[in-house]
């Protein structure tokens, strides 16, 4: 059978045939060797750009990898400054995958993986949506996520969708007309799983709870769904698995590095110990034993053009005392956490639509550093930003042109630039708060 989707990777560049056989060729290393490939990779990885990259050696300030536990922790704010002033010597954008985090953080930044790390990531997301009976090239995806509503954008990600056998189902509007929309394509199209934001699969579960229906009746063909990007609470995901009739899997992941932790066969959240190195660490950027909370903070052991070493990505949580090198388990993560918008219209929107509006307001110059959404009335909300200068009434326009596109026209939004944001007692901070 000819894999349409891996003939895309290889066409945009990405090496996935020699990728999958180096993630085959670790998955293949004993639990005995481990450490030493997990202690040799962090190294090597550090070693690389303290000699390559201006950026991480000025930010590593004399330490080595020979102390791995003096070395920097990489906040988000460190990212945010012009790319190319974070790359490593001999990488060109032109030849890179390129991306922006979503902000869900509030803490939004351009980021960079060379080729060969892209690739790593794609075959592990292969092997592990494998564990579920997932074939890229072959299975069929209902897509809950958003989409670019510019032209251009547009077509780019439906080409996308096409090449990665997907069907996809706009978030921004799960009003119950809408949601009906898509019971339908679920009646006539053979879907293989459901992929996509939590908080939107659960809205459809709702509608589906609320008429009586089984996905799993109208579409036979459904194995899996992989929820992902927000916290899934173990009462959701029990009436998921009622309306489905099928099993419910849960993804960890960031874009700018890969997928951290997934559901095994066996319910545990294995975390991806082949690409990254993750560390769960104390206040004093010091590791925390297995079994006690602290901050997630993870190295990518295989982008050389961007370092990711040591990188504390926003979130709390704890790794299982059972934890080895080889298979770590996230026990739990905090965090994640999105509100619903409700609008005049009766139209809901998941707080992740506000990752496609704050688009407009992300810069490669750094400006905003922070930002945070706040619903204060059923059509007013609060754009709260830490930003160096402030937004210029053509930014402003920019983005309420933004604000009527993807969620609905005449809403209300006051702008108030500060100095630093209020953050949870966790020191997590939520882009999307809904004081309704």
């Amino acid at each position: 059978m000819f894999k349409l989707f891996d003939f895309s990777l290889k066409i945009s560049g990405f090496p996935i045939k020699e990728a999958r056989l180096e993630f085959e060729n670790i998955l293949n290393i004993p639990e005995a060797s481990y450490e030493h490939y997990i202690l040799g990779k962090r190294k090597e990885i550090v070693d690389f750009h303290l000699k390559n990259n201006h950026f991480y050696k000025q930010l590593a300030s004399g330490k080595t990898s020979d102390n791995w536990n003096s070395l920097p922790v990489i906040t988000k704010k460190d990212l945010q400054q012009p790319l190319q002033q974070r790359l490593s010597k001999g990488f060109d954008t032109k030849k890179l995958f390129i991306n922006k985090t979503s902000g869900s953080s509030g803490d939004p930044f351009i980021f960079a993986k060379d080729k060969y790390s892209h690739a790593m990531t794609w075959a592990s997301n292969m092997y592990r949506f494998g564990w579920h009976g997932i074939d890229f090239n072959s299975s069929f995806q209902a897509r809950f996520y958003g989409i670019p509503l510019d032209f251009i954008g547009n077509k780019k990600e439906r080409l996308k969708d096409f090449l990665g056998h997907r069907f996809r189902f706009p978030i921004f509007d799960l009003s119950d007309a809408v949601l009906e929309k898509f019971l339908n394509h679920f009646r006539n199209k053979k879907f293989d799983y459901i992929n996509g934001y939590t908080s939107s699969i659960v809205l459809f579960a709702k509608y589906l709870e609320r008429k009586n229906i089984l996905l799993k009746e109208i579409c036979p063909t459904l194995k899996v769904c992989i929820v992902t990007s927000e916290m899934l609470f173990e009462k959701d995901k029990i009436l998921m698995e009622k309306q489905f009739g099928i099993p419910i899997v849960n993804e960890y992941g960031a874009s700018e590095l890969d997928l951290i932790a997934f559901e095994n066969s066996k319910g545990e959240w294995q975390v991806n110990a082949e690409t990254l190195f993750v560390e769960i660490l104390d206040d004093a950027n010091q590791p925390v034993p297995n079994g006690k909370e602290g901050r997630i903070v993870i190295t990518s052991l295989y982008n050389k053009a961007h370092p990711f070493i040591r990188y504390d990505i926003g979130d709390v949580g704890i790794l299982a005392t059972e934890s080895t090198f080889k298979k770590p388990i996230l026990k739990q993560l905090i965090g994640r956490i999105n509100d619903i918008a409700i609008l005049p219209s009766g139209k809901k929107s998941p707080g992740l639509t506000f990752y496609y509006v704050t688009k407009s307001i992300i810069e490669d110059d750094g400006n905003v550093k922070e930002f945070i959404v706040k619903q204060t009335k059923i059509d007013s909300f609060e754009i709260e930003y830490v930003s160096e200068k402030e937004l210029s009434l053509e930014q402003i326009s920019k983005i309420e042109d933004a604000i009527s596109l993807y969620l609905e026209p005449n809403l209300r939004f006051v702008f108030v630039q500060k100095t630093s944001l209020a953050r949870t007692n966790r020191g997590k901070l939520k882009q999307f708060q809904s004081l309704l």
